[in-house]
C-alpha cells in the first residue's frame, strides 16, 4: 500500500466506487472520525474477532483502511495482511479454502500478524476460513461486509469464536460540520437536518442528486439486499412498511398499525408479516428499535415501541419534505446522537406521562425531553412536566431549539440541540 499523506484518515466516496487519497487526495477531502479509530486502537491486539458493522455507505471500508494505515504507522514490523474482496486483484479469494491457504500461507513467526478482510460475504462460506483462522490464535481479525449477510443477530451464529461488534454509524452533526467547515452552528444545523450524515451525498452540488444519492442507497438496501436475504418475492410490501416508518420517526407504532394501514391501502398483508419486514429492516440497521421503560417499576415494557430512522437523509430523500414535523427530526437526531455516545436508549413512561428519552450507561441515567420550540410557555410547562414528576436526582433536560447558551428551570437544564449535538454546550 502507498503511505504518502494517508495517516489516520476516512475517505469519501462515490456511489459505486472507493476512491481512496493514496491516489488522489487532492481531488478528495477527508476527516477524521476518531469515535470509531479510537475504538479499533483500544481493540488491537485482543483475541477477538473484530467485526465492523452498519447500515450501507456509513464508511465501514474507509475506517478499515484508516486503521490498516494506523497499523503501518504503529506497528512497522507488523505483518499486515489486508484484503479487500471488491477488487479484482482479490478475485482468487472469493472462495474460502484459498481465503484461508492466502493468510496461513502469508503468516509469519516472531511478529504481530494482523488479518483485515473488506466485504467478506463476497466469499461464500467465508466463516469457515474465518472460524479456522481464529482458532489458530496467531492472527489479529477484522472484517467487515456488506450490512444484508453480517446482521447482528447472524454474528453469534457466523462465528464460533468470540467477536466483538464496531458499529459504525453516517456521520454525526460535529463530522458535518468538520467536513461542510461551516462556522455558523445554527446554519449548519439547519442544512443537516435536511442533508442528512450520509457522507457520500455529499460530494454532489445539486439537491436533486444528493437524494437521489440517498434514494439509490435506501432502494438498494429494500431491493436487492433484504430481497435476496429474505428470499423475497415481492417488495412492494416491504417498502410500504419502510415508507412509513419513516413517516413515523419518533411516533409510537406497532405492527397492527402499520398492518392496518397497508391493508386499507390495497396492499393486502397481515401482522406476521410486517412484524418479519420490521425486523429485517432493523436488522439491516435502517431503523433502531427503542423499547419503553417503566421509570416507576424500573422495567423494561413489552408493548408498542418507537422506532427511529439510522439518518434523517433518508426521510428526505424517500418522502420528501412535506409534512415535516421538525420536533420528531429533532427527536429522532437526539436517539442517534445518544447511541453513538455509548447509552442504552428508552422511552419513558411515568403513570401516564411519557419521557422522550432514558439514557443509561452503566450507573449514569438521564431523563430527556426534546422539543422544537419551547418559547412559549406552554409549551414549556408542558415539557417540563414529566421530567418534574421524577424524584430521583438523575440529571434532566430538555433539548430544543433554543439557538441560545443552556440555562437551568426548576433542576432541569435547558439545552439548544444544535450546540448539544456538536458537543459545545453540556
Amino acid at each position: 500500500m502507498k503511505q504518502e499523506g494517508y495517516r489516520h484518515i476516512i475517505v469519501l466516496v462515490s456511489e459505486n466506487n472507493f476512491i481512496s487519497s493514496f491516489e488522489s487526495e487532492s481531488s478528495m477531502k477527508t476527516i477524521e472520525r476518531p469515535l470509531y479509530l479510537d475504538r479499533l486502537k483500544g481493540l488491537r491486539g485482543t483475541p477477538d474477532i473484530k467485526v465492523i458493522t452498519g447500515v450501507r455507505r456509513s464508511g465501514k471500508s474507509e475506517l478499515m483502511r484508516a486503521f490498516v494505515s494506523y497499523l503501518e504507522e504503529i506497528d512497522p514490523q507488523g505483518n499486515i495482511m489486508y484484503v479487500d474482496l471488491m477488487d479484482m486483484e482479490y478475485e482468487s479469494l472469493k472462495e474460502y479454502h484459498a481465503l484461508y491457504d492466502y493468510f496461513t500461507s502469508g503468516s509469519k513467526e516472531n511478529v504481530n500478524n494482523y488479518i483485515l478482510i473488506d466485504e467478506v460475504q463476497l466469499c461464500p462460506d467465508f466463516e469457515n476460513a474465518v472460524n479456522s483462522l481464529y482458532n489458530k490464535k496467531i492472527y489479529d481479525i477484522y472484517i467487515t461486509g456488506s450490512n444484508a449477510f453480517m446482521l447482528s443477530s447472524d454474528l453469534a451464529t457466523l462465528f464460533t469464536g468470540r467477536y466483538i461488534d464496531v458499529h459504525v454509524l453516517p456521520f454525526s452533526f460535529s463530522e458535518y460540520i468538520d467536513y461542510k467547515q461551516i462556522k455558523d452552528i445554527d446554519e449548519a444545523f439547519d442544512a443537516y437536518v435536511l442533508d442528512g450524515g450520509m457522507a457520500g451525498s455529499y460530494l454532489y452540488d445539486s439537491e436533486r442528486d444528493r437524494m437521489n444519492y440517498i434514494s439509490g442507497i435506501f432502494d438498494t438496501i429494500i431491493t436487492r439486499d433484504l430481497k435476496k436475504k429474505y428470499n423475497l418475492s415481492d417488495d412492494m410490501a416491504l417498502l410500504k412498511t419502510s415508507d412509513f416508518m419513516l413517516d413515523n420517526i419518533s411516533n409510537l407504532t406497532s405492527v397492527n398499525k402499520i398492518s392496518d394501514m397497508l391493508t386499507a391501502n390495497k396492499t393486502p398483508t397481515n401482522h406476521v408479516t410486517i412484524g418479519n419486514y420490521v425486523d429485517y429492516l432493523c436488522k439491516a440497521f435502517l431503523f433502531y428499535k427503542v423499547q419503553r421503560y417503566d421509570i416507576k417499576g424500573k422495567e423494561i415494557l413489552k408493548t408498542i415501541e418507537k422506532y427511529y430512522a439510522v439518518d434523517s437523509g433518508f426521510r428526505c430523500a424517500r418522502l420528501g419534505r412535506r409534512n415535516m414535523d421538525y420536533g420528531r427530526q429533532y427527536e429522532n437526531l437526539v436517539a442517534l446522537e445518544l447511541m453513538r455516545r455509548g447509552y442504552n436508549v428508552y422511552v419513558g413512561k411515568l403513570y401516564k406521562k411519557e419521557v422522550d428519552f432514558v439514557a443509561i450507561n452503566a450507573d449514569e441515567k438521564i431523563y430527556i425531553q426534546v422539543s422544537d420550540d419551547i418559547s412559549q410557555p406552554e409549551t414549556m410547562e408542558r415539557e417540563l412536566a414529566p421530567l418534574l414528576s421524577i424524584k430521583d436526582a438523575y440529571p434532566k433536560m430538555i433539548i430544543a431549539r433554543t439557538k441560545h447558551p443552556a440555562v437551568d428551570r426548576e433542576g432541569v437544564k435547558i439545552l439548544d440541540i444544535a450546540r448539544w449535538l456538536s458537543d459545545s454546550q453540556n
